[in-house]
């Protein structure tokens, strides 16, 4: 399309809108007919961390969704010198689980507790083991039962549980649904009708009831609806919410708000049965879509969710990734500067983690522990750093940096071992994160490390909001397509994208290296209970 061609649609109300809420930034991303991102915007935030609980404000909440999306429009009008008033679609995705409550009247009833609260241990503990079924500390419904554990005063006042993304499509349309993918990551779904669990609800209104709650779960979750569906319509307080200059109008559809990990699924075309993605930066998880149940739960290590069309999916959490080894690329352009050295940012990364291809498979025994914090995974309720070699180990910068780069992905591999075991079939991997940025290294570690092929797609680089753009845009018209078969013909027909397959050497040395990291998490446990 020409520039004049996407004024044009834009003007006329031809484009579609995703906008995410990341843990660290609000982004808005407007694509056209041809599902190309043409103009973006954005916010930077934090969570605070309140009376001991991880949170965002309301008024945060807001003022990062109208910046965002002012930005966008400002972007518009400076790339097509038309003014953004008209859509076709808007969609709203969000970080996963977590907790916000109202009561009748639609207020807050406790500050938002986001997914990084570990507050929920025990009600995660014992719903697992009621339903036979992983639910981790993280999800809604651990949260919830958490405060009935608790008595928390509020929760007899309880009218309403929803997610981040959630809440604010309930600002826009005043519905009160969630798209299937995010639903799975508040209660578990029924992979039969796409809907709650109702014999997990029923088991867990029998236990809340001996607790004094008499509220039927069911009647207090959004209703969950999958991809493809129209979920509301922008409303004019909606509209005026998220656009207070008034250059948007009512009456846009709306896609069913999704999560987090169904956007990177949609955006790394990984929706289909024996696909996968996995999404490496500060933090990393893998997602496979399952063929079939797995043989048992797999409490802490393996989460089941939903894609955004409701098909069982496998991810394995972990806490850390890229996170230590930026610290120690950090230090390194501190030694290079105080030696006189001038560079930026992008050549000190691509030359210190790039050294690690020189470096011996194995590491030359050097093991290196990343954890920042605890991994449910490896059973680790807190995390020391830490690096750990014998005596003769080959210790040189390549092998520090590759132990380093091992590392970020060793306790994902770990969870992955548990699908391999489970035998899970998995045709493809995609890629995306901060991880894959060093030419040489990222894309050919983690292929070795998960002994599958993996892919990078030059779009995957825009993430989660062109994902929820894509449903967005899959919400207005799904061409009597399934959301698989759509992303295939319309988005991924033509997509640019390199794969890089597993190297038995490098797959023979990230195995060997593993076993030595496997013996060198004990003294991990030694650290974290001593060193305090």
């Amino acid at each position: 399309m020409t520039k004049e061609e996407i004024a044009k649609e834009i003007e006329e109300g031809g484009a579609a809108v995703g906008i995410e809420f990341g843990s660290t930034r609000i982004k808005a991303v407007l694509i056209d007919s041809e599902k190309n991102p043409q103009a973006s915007g954005g916010f930077t935030w934090e969570n605070s961390l309140a009376d001991g609980i991880w949170t965002y404000s309301l008024q945060e909440v807001e003022n990062g969704i109208r910046t965002a999306y002012a930005e966008l429009k400002a972007d518009v009008k400076q790339k097509f010198g038309v003014k953004l008033s008209k859509l076709k679609a808007l969609g709203i995705s969000a970080m996963m689980h977590g907790y916000l409550a109202f009561d009748k009247n639609d207020n807050l009833l406790v500050p938002f507790r986001t997914w990084r609260n570990t507050i929920t241990g025990q009600a995660s503990r014992e719903l697992t083991e009621l339903f036979n079924y992983p639910v981790p500390e993280r999800w809604s419904i651990s949260h919830y039962y958490q405060a009935i554990l608790k008595n928390e005063p509020h929760v007899p006042s309880v009218e309403f549980i929803t997610t981040l993304a959630g809440y604010v499509h309930f600002m826009l349309t005043g519905q009160k649904v969630l798209g299937t993918g995010d639903a799975s990551g508040m209660f578990p779904i029924d992979a039969n009708t796409g809907d709650y669990d109702k014999a997990m609800a029923e088991k867990f209104d029998a236990l809340a009831a001996k607790k004094g709650v008499t509220k039927k779960l069911l009647d207090i979750l959004p209703k969950a609806i999958p991809a493809g569906k129209e979920a509301g319509k922008l409303t004019k307080s909606g509209a005026a919410w998220l656009d207070p200059d008034g250059d948007l109008g009512e009456g846009v559809l709306c896609a069913p708000p999704e999560g987090d990990a169904g956007t990177g699924m949609v955006a790394t075309n990984a929706v289909a049965p024996r696909t996968g993605n996995v999404s490496a930066g500060t933090s990393v998880f893998a997602m496979v879509v399952l063929e079939k149940a797995l043989s048992k739960a797999y409490p802490g290590v393996i989460d089941i969710v939903t894609t955004p069309d409701g098909k069982p999916t496998a991810m394995v959490h972990v806490n850390t990734c890229t996170a230590e080894f930026n610290k120690w690329v950090g230090i390194m352009g501190e030694a290079a500067k105080l030696l006189g050295a001038e560079f930026d940012t992008g050549k000190l990364y691509d030359t210190i983690l790039g050294s690690a291809k020189d470096g011996d498979k194995d590491c030359g025994g050097v093991y290196t522990i990343n954890y920042i914090s605890g991994e449910g995974v490896t059973d680790f309720s807190e995390g020391r750093p830490m690096v750990v070699r014998s005596q003769d180990a080959k210790f040189n910068l390549a092998n520090f940096m590759r132990s380093q780069i091992y590392s970020a992905v060793g306790t994902l591999r770990l969870g992955m071992d548990v699908l391999f075991n489970e035998n899970v079939k998995i045709d493809s991997m995609t890629g995306h994160g901060g991880y894959f940025k060093t030419e040489g290294v990222g894309l050919e570690t983690m292929a070795a490390a998960m002994h599958t092929p993996i892919s990078a797609m030059e779009t995957a680089g825009e993430g989660g909001p062109w994902g929820m753009a894509l449903l967005a845009a899959y919400a207005a018209d799904t061409k009597g397509k399934n959301l698989g078969d759509w992303l295939e013909s319309e988005v991924f027909a033509s997509a640019q994208k390199k794969t890089v397959a597993p190297d038995a050497a490098d797959v023979a040395g990230f195995d060997k290296w593993l076993e030595g990291y496997k013996s060198a998490l004990k003294a991990e446990r030694t650290a974290v209970e001593n060193l305090k």
